[in-house]
């Protein structure tokens, strides 16, 4: 048997330190978490930094470099950093040092790092952009996503603490119960079920859950007061930032939970099992990376007006055709997108919302983005007296509307977007990825 505790979904989401605590003290073989993906966007791919600060970081990140002492099993993180770039496998080296330091202990550091210089044989996922050369070398970052091997290599150097970067969300947990034996299925299945912690449980913001994997299948454990785990919960998380809630793809093959059977063993835990894994012929790593798009300035407006409220749609539709006539003649055929989203009405789905909008105040949230900053601010302040003063009729008064800040304008700098969605070839699974063990 191998037992994982995970502290939380990520690191930075915070985690219950009395569960901890208990899970610290049932004697897990290993400790791993998770510590972003690409939820929040390409722009920490882009940049290399993390979405969560350093001394947040830092805090929890202490705290489990602590419960791993006194556990003594390895700690082990994936995506360090958000986005698991070289520059971010570094952070939190840097912050380990700084911890154990301050904390009188000592400790074996190993890193994993996945960021790409060059890419090998790339296949397009569905859905995947059209890239070139061009658009690959203009890419600030690219990372592949390490699997079970390349975590099962980094925990064979012995080392206390593993700092990985990019990494599938399950590679950290299931690696190790597939070194062990435990059943692969299971193995795939329950860390799946348990990359965000306890998401996956009647109190998702709980966090820590503890796994326990075997020949045959796994159980899962919520450890947090009044956190419990059903088979419906745990069942539902396949459907969790998956297209398919019986499919999961992974380096070197996919999950299959299409047979998988749930039952409660407890008031508060779940046996599963019944989940294959199926090899592939060709070991393949998904590739990430991001580029700079453009450079945007938003800006923005709220209305009360029960008369402009009623019919913002077409208030926004005349400004959008009186401003691209306006950018046109100021400034000639400038390469740029300009954006009126609704904010209170249709911000989110746009012209897929159905439902009718019922608000009594709405924000016009004006979003500009060009080649540069410079040709971005000056469209944007193109749009700002439209959004001030633009009558709905030539025949009304003038209105004013409200600014919630001055300059109205505010520059949002560059602007990321992910420009990779493949899967490399690899021959061998390690031929992407660097292992060091620091002194």
């Amino acid at each position: 048997m191998t037992r994982i505790l995970i502290p939380t979904g990520a690191l930075g989401l915070g985690y219950d330190q009395t569960a901890l605590m208990r899970g610290v003290a049932a004697g897990p073989d290993l400790i791993a978490i998770d510590g972003g993906s690409t939820d929040s966007g390409p722009s920490y791919l882009g940049r290399g930094v993390s979405k969560y600060t350093r001394a947040s970081t830092k805090g929890e990140w202490a705290g489990l470099i602590r419960a791993r002492a006194q556990a003594g099993c390895p700690l082990i993180i994936g995506t360090a950093g958000t986005c698991g770039t070289d520059s971010t496998v570094d952070w939190l080296v840097d912050i380990t040092r700084e911890i154990l330091a301050e904390e009188g202990l000592t400790a074996t550091i190993a890193t994993l790092k996945s960021q790409q210089s060059a890419l090998g044989d790339l296949t397009p996922l569905p859905g995947a952009p059209d890239v070139d050369a061009g658009i690959i070398d203009q890419c600030t970052n690219i990372v592949a996503l390490a699997g079970a091997e390349q975590i099962q290599a980094a925990l064979n150097t012995g080392a206390d603490i593993i700092i990985a970067g990019r990494t599938t969300d399950t590679a950290t947990i299931a690696a190790l119960p597939l070194q062990n034996g435990d059943h692969a299925g299971g193995a795939w299945h329950g860390a799946k079920i348990g990359e965000c912690g306890a998401f996956c449980a009647t109190n998702p913001q709980s966090g820590v859950i503890q796994l326990d994997f075997d020949t045959t299948g796994f159980t899962i454990t919520p450890l947090a007061d009044g956190a419990r785990a059903t088979p419906h919960t745990v069942s539902a998380h396949m459907l969790y930032e998956n297209s398919d809630p019986y499919i999961l793809y992974e380096p070197g093959g996919h999950l299959d939970v299409t047979q998988a059977k749930y039952h409660a063993v407890s008031d508060r835990a779940v046996r599963v099992e019944g989940a294959a894994w199926v090899p592939s012929e060709t070991y393949t790593v998904k590739v990430e990376g991001a580029r700079v798009v453009g450079y945007q300035t938003i800006i923005m407006a709220t209305i009360r007006d029960p008369h402009y409220v009623a019919n913002v749609q077409a208030w926004c539709d005349d400004i959008a055709a009186l401003h691209a006539e306006k950018v046109t003649r100021r400034m000639g055929q400038v390469d740029h997108t300009t954006e009126l989203r609704i904010i209170g009405h249709s911000a989110t789905l746009g012209g897929l919302e159905t439902l009718p909008a019922t608000a009594h105040e709405v924000g016009v949230l004006g979003i500009v983005t060009a080649q540069t900053q410079e040709d971005a601010r000056a469209i944007a302040m193109l749009l700002n007296p439209y959004l001030l003063h633009h009558p709905l009729t030539q025949d009304e008064p003038m209105p004013t509307f409200a600014f919630p800040f001055s300059p109205a304008e505010t520059d949002r700098g560059p602007v990321y977007g992910f420009a990779l969605h493949h899967v490399m070839s690899l021959s061998d699974p390690m031929s992407a990825f660097r292992l060091e063990v620091l002194s």
